[in-house]
């Protein structure tokens, strides 16, 4: 048995933010997508059961007192009665870690999809939902890594419009931006507004399409993660100034940015100046859309 299933990098092409409710959650409304860059997830026999992580991105997590990838194979453990093992779970982790692409979580999602069909569970998509909602808001999204309008706390999910082939170049300055601080920011701004879903066409036909509408769209975290981590500021401001950018936001809470652009030789052009400039910087450039093979 070695199977393996790819937990590709979230977008919020926008993210809309409510205030702080009673339940400790703030209401979002956004449009998400999926890069066709992400970490892998993959699981073999083995006498014992080991979680390996590697990658470019492992050292990360070390001392990390939560890993995802367990919690989602403890939660089908607990739905099916089953231990799940002895096996190798191998984690190759291509993402940055807390950089606002939903890297976690969709590590987690992958490893229920994975396990699921290299078990042989039968889980019904409904059911890997809910395991998923409690590893994270964004779980049922990252589960279905397809284009799609989110709400609630991000788990209330509607079919996105239909979207053009998207050329992107995501950046992280390789500095975290933890969540937790930048809703704290957030909050402490006292500028929340009442969260709000813009209206939308049933498909974007361009790019520029799309850009000329995220114009009008926001995300209203950035402001308090570039507070938070300066050196996300720094980024956006290098995606801005580009003559190849369409629009550039930041993703989620930070500190990965995307530049929107018009195609793939746009996207080459854009990430390999930023990379000659930015050497210790992250730099990708990608395609948005999904579900991508491996999902």
């Amino acid at each position: 048995m070695s199977q393996s299933a790819f937990a590709p990098a979230k977008i919020n092409l926008f993210l809309h933010v409510g205030p702080l409710e009673a339940s400790g959650y703030h209401p979002v409304a956004s449009l998400a997508v999926f890069a066709d860059v992400g970490d892998r997830v993959s699981v073999s026999a083995a006498e014992a059961f080991e979680l390996v992580v590697d990658g470019p991105f492992a050292p990360g997590l070390a001392g990390a007192g939560r890993n995802l990838v367990l919690d989602a194979i403890r939660g089908l453990e607990a739905e099916t009665g089953l231990p799940l093992g002895p096996v190798r779970v191998l984690l190759e982790k291509a993402l940055p870690v807390a950089a606002g692409v939903g890297g976690g979580t969709a590590d987690a999602a992958a490893t229920l999809r994975l396990f699921n069909t290299a078990f042989d569970l039968g889980l019904s998509l409904e059911t890997l939902e809910r395991i998923a909602a409690g590893l994270g808001s964004d779980g049922p999204l990252c589960l279905q890594s397809a284009p799609a309008i989110a709400e609630g706390r991000g788990e209330r999910l509607s079919p996105a419009p239909d979207l053009p082939d998207l050329h992107a170049v995501l950046v992280n300055p390789r500095e975290p931006c933890a969540t937790g601080a930048v809703y704290a920011a957030f909050d402490a701004a006292g500028s929340a507004r009442p969260v709000d879903l813009p209206p939308m066409p049933d498909a974007f036909e361009s790019a520029a399409e799309l850009a000329a509408f995220l114009a009008l769209t926001r995300n209203d975290l950035e402001r308090p993660a570039v507070l938070v981590q300066p050196a996300a500021g720094a980024v956006l401001a290098r995606l801005h100034a580009a003559p190849q950018t369409l629009i550039a936001r930041m993703s989620g809470s930070g500190a990965t940015s995307f530049a929107l652009v018009e195609g793939e030789m746009e996207a080459e052009s854009l990430s390999a100046d930023i990379a000659r400039e930015n050497p210790a910087w992250w730099v990708k450039p990608c395609r948005l859309g999904g579900p991508w093979p491996g999902c």
